[in-house]
């Protein structure tokens, strides 16, 4: 791949469950920041535009490089879908100049943790063609089969998928859906009823890369792994220590 592309921040003004969220200083930086920059390292984006309805935010982002779409209000609202909002920057951008391989390339400010790797091998996987759309995941802590439980109508707790398995490694892998990339073209995002409608493809981000800001705890260890990130031992990919052996339904593992 050769190509250079632009990439889309959606970053509304409102937030209420972290007021300011996008803006907020972590590890001595606007969060929002880190996403920019990390872009702008990406072998593969030349440009990043947020859109946001806040004016506030659209100061913070075009001191840290970024271009900026004028978001409506009816696109910002707490109710408002953002698949909207990326439908809008689409047209919006593209009054000015086609997106480049008719690509379309999504970057939560809440992700602060991705690495510009990540970007490229979500744009690389895109390339194969292979799928309408491709997500960041990562391994999940836990499992439905195993040790994921809801609370039932007499108060108590049960296994949300259960099953005869006693071990993890007799269970489907299962895997969060995480904040970190979205890479589609512009005719799926166009069209499409819901991103998952289509053939979905992804890209393994590792835990220590896959925090999503959405709760103020989360903000509190993107501070501490900004400035102390964590060096896995072994290479990420490699097999999971056996720490789920034998372990029935409701375990606890060591």
């Amino acid at each position: 791949m050769d190509q250079k592309y632009t990439a889309f921040m959606f970053c509304r003004g409102g937030s209420k469950g972290i007021p300011g969220k996008n803006i907020i200083p972590v590890a001595d930086k606007p969060l929002l920041a880190h996403t920019i920059e990390c872009a702008l390292s990406s072998q593969y984006i030349e440009r990043i535009l947020v859109s946001t309805d806040d004016d506030e935010i659209a100061t913070v982002a075009a001191k840290y490089g970024a271009g900026l779409i004028k978001r409506p209000e009816e696109l910002a609202r707490d109710e408002s879908p953002e698949l909207l909002a990326w439908r809008h920057a689409i047209e919006t951008t593209e009054l000015e100049r086609p997106l480049a391989g008719d690509r379309f390339i999504s970057l939560p400010a809440t992700s602060p943790l991705r690495a510009p790797q990540d970007i490229d091998a979500a744009l690389e996987r895109f390339a194969k063609n292979d799928c309408d759309i491709v997500f960041g995941i990562s391994p999940s802590a836990r499992s439905p089969y195993l040790n994921m439980v809801k609370i039932d109508q007499n108060d108590h707790v049960e296994v949300i998928s259960p099953s005869s398995a006693f071990r993890r490694q007799d269970t489907p892998d299962v895997y969060d859906i995480t904040t970190a990339v979205y890479v589609s073209s512009t005719d799926y995002i166009a069209n499409c009823t819901s991103l998952m409608a289509g053939k979905v493809g992804y890209v393994i981000i590792p835990p220590e890369r896959a925090l999503d800001i959405d709760e103020p705890f989360d903000l509190h260890l993107a501070e501490i792994l900004l400035k102390n990130p964590f060096t896995p031992s072994a290479p990420f990919g490699a097999e999971r220590l056996d720490r789920d052996q034998n372990t029935e339904p409701g375990e606890p593992t060591s």
